[in-house]
């Protein structure tokens, strides 16, 4: 199985829906990838998270009862002169109704993917700052790190050295976000450390988003076709700084 089918059956993998086969290569499949278990934990977790959270919805037993009630009345109801049901009204409710349905979860799988990308975020960001991996490539030096992503990533991103304007680049590395393999600038500002995470989207702008995160603030913006991440303890004021200063 391709990492692609795989992520496309990771829903119905962690509801059980797949027959026995399916199951064990998906179990062999995320046993030996390095990427796709990131990919299942986030959605596990999510998974338990709006089980604890109480955010679904038991219709109640009577509802079932009243709707039966309600169309056995209306079947034993003669229909007033011109008033007769026709069976286009029954195909249009249904398309409505099938459209409110396909919004409301459009809206709901919006708004939790950009919160589990937040959370992918902070949780990079947390990773980098306990252990030894900060940076690959420790370099202050914005032609130095620049080159070093050709053939890590399927992209070029931008760096800059904003040293002069109180931003010190410290190094890149790569990391595994958003669903793929994305660059990683380190920057400094005093004692603060800023991870700026760097990947290519299809839109060319999106205004800057903010959010905060377990003490971490995220800043988040769209520019000349590339996705900007900047995450740290340092506040939003100084990193909005930093984003207007990387896109100029």
């Amino acid at each position: 199985m391709t990492c692609d089918s795989v992520r496309e059956m990771l829903g119905a993998y962690l509801d059980g829906e797949l027959d026995a086969n399916a199951q064990f290569q998906m179990r062999t499949h995320l046993a030996e990838c390095p990427d796709c278990p990131v990919v299942y934990r986030r959605l596990s977790s999510l998974k338990d998270r709006i089980r604890e959270g109480d955010l679904h919805y038991s219709a109640p037993p009577e509802l079932a009862s009243r709707i039966r009630t309600s169309l056995r009345k209306a079947r034993n109801t003669e229909p007033a002169a011109g008033t007769a049901f026709q069976p286009w009204m029954a195909i249009a409710a249904s398309v409505l109704v099938a459209v409110l349905l396909g919004l409301g979860v459009y809206l709901l799988r919006r708004g939790t993917n950009s919160e589990l990308l937040v959370q992918e975020i902070v949780s990079s960001h947390v990773r980098a700052m306990i252990g030894t991996h900060l940076v690959d490539m420790p370099s202050s030096d914005q032609h130095t790190v620049k080159p070093w992503f050709d053939g890590k990533l399927d992209y070029s991103p931008p760096v800059k050295d904003l040293k002069d304007q109180g931003f010190a680049l410290v190094g890149g590395r790569v990391e595994y976000l958003n669903n793929r393999r994305v660059a990683a600038l380190v920057y400094r500002r005093r004692k603060h450390v800023i991870n700026v995470f760097v990947w290519p989207t299809t839109r060319s702008t999106q205004p800057t988003k903010v959010d905060t995160l377990n003490g971490y603030n995220v800043v988040r913006w769209v520019a000349a076709g590339m996705a900007y991440s900047a995450v740290s303890d340092l506040n939003t004021k100084e990193l909005r700084e930093l984003a207007e200063l990387l896109i100029t």
